[in-house]
């Protein structure tokens, strides 16, 4: 058994696959019943989704635990994590402390792509009532692009300079959030946005909900598909953030998957819910950038001075610490925007 890796891909490959077909079902649950007519999402409607879906993820990361209780469980990885100073129910408690992490940091991290998703929708006028059929297919490619980036980072973090990289990016990232203004949206520039405007011939108005459509024996893409494509790219974008985010949280890649994948399953939920007020919470992006430096640091933590002595003797940062920090920060964020109103520009 991997001694670092309680749930190797090679041996866990079935447990990967019945999530996601689990996902799937879901999904197809999502559209095909409860959402099959296009409508706008209300207040409401979006906050009793946004409870649903948290459930759900909290409800996944429950049933980890319970099955790395029974999985660690036997003789062999008994005797594998003694030579780690760890019994099987407290590595059990690791993981599921580890998932409830990184479903937090990614959940944290996805403010930036609602903040994003809302100007993409803005500039293109787009209906309300289409905006619900866009983020579904954007989040169902999302999951691909995350599993692809998530199975790199598989492989790629078991180099320690790799892992050095990656840290120092986080941090360079949460700097950067914290010292530049506001997003600022120019999607005509996009290189993507412009190959396809070249390939395809796009309707100048939006044509229902459809993505494409036929005029005269001509296939045309319409608007939607522009914003669509958007979508697509600025979650891959994010990606690049919030994937060794949660690596840095834990190295077992099926935590890492399971916890980002039921973390962004309720965005759609989350954007119609925080769309509208986001300006209240104008110190939030503080807080998130004190999050990835923190991240950041515990990739770097052997080779930072003062950081390395908080490690304990299997060379991590406690699980319990983190989760601590985490939740501190984003309250500390949350409960200072809202005590600190936003100054506006004359």
């Amino acid at each position: 058994m991997d001694a670092t890796v309680l749930f190797p891909f090679a041996e866990y490959w079935w447990v990967y696959g019945v999530f996601t077909l689990l996902v799937l079902a879901v999904l197809a649950l999502d559209l095909g019943v409860f959402h099959k007519q296009a409508h706008e999402v209300s207040f409401r409607e979006a906050a009793v989704w946004s409870v649903v879906w948290v459930v759900l993820g909290l409800s996944v990361g429950a049933v980890l635990w319970w099955y790395a209780g029974h999985a660690l469980d036997d003789p062999e990885r008994i005797a594998a994590l003694a030579k780690l100073g760890e019994t099987s129910a407290a590595a059990a408690d690791r993981i599921g402390m580890e998932y409830l992490a990184g479903y937090i940091v990614e959940k944290a991290l996805a403010v930036d792509n609602v903040f994003v998703w809302a100007m993409i929708f803005s500039y293109f006028a787009v209906p309300a009532q289409y905006q619900h059929r866009i983020l579904f297919y954007g989040i169902l490619g999302a999951i691909v692009f995350r599993a692809v980036f998530i199975a790199l980072g598989a492989v790629l973090l078991q180099y320690q300079w790799i892992v050095w990289l990656a840290g120092g990016f986080l941090i360079l990232t949460g700097i950067k959030m914290a010292v530049v203004g506001d997003h600022k949206l120019e999607p005509e520039r996009n290189p993507v946005v412009r190959l396809l405007r070249r390939l395809l011939p796009i309707t100048p108005t939006m044509e229902g909900q459809s993505f494409f459509v036929r005029r005269d024996g001509l296939l045309m893409a319409t608007p939607l598909l522009l914003v669509l494509v958007l979508v697509e790219v600025t979650d891959i974008i994010f990606s690049i953030d919030s994937v060794p985010a949660i690596f840095a949280i834990t190295n077992e890649p099926l935590v890492v998957f399971t916890s980002n994948i039921c973390a962004i399953l309720g965005l759609r939920a989350m954007y119609f819910l925080l769309a509208s007020v986001m300006d209240r919470f104008h110190l939030l992006k503080y807080g998130l950038s004190l999050i990835l430096v923190f991240v950041g640091l515990k990739m770097l933590g052997e080779i930072v001075p003062g950081f390395n002595q908080l490690l304990d003797a299997k060379g991590k940062f406690p699980i319990t610490w983190s989760l601590g920090i985490i939740c501190g920060i984003l309250a500390v964020s949350v409960v200072a925007s809202l005590m600190i109103p936003k100054r506006t520009k004359p």
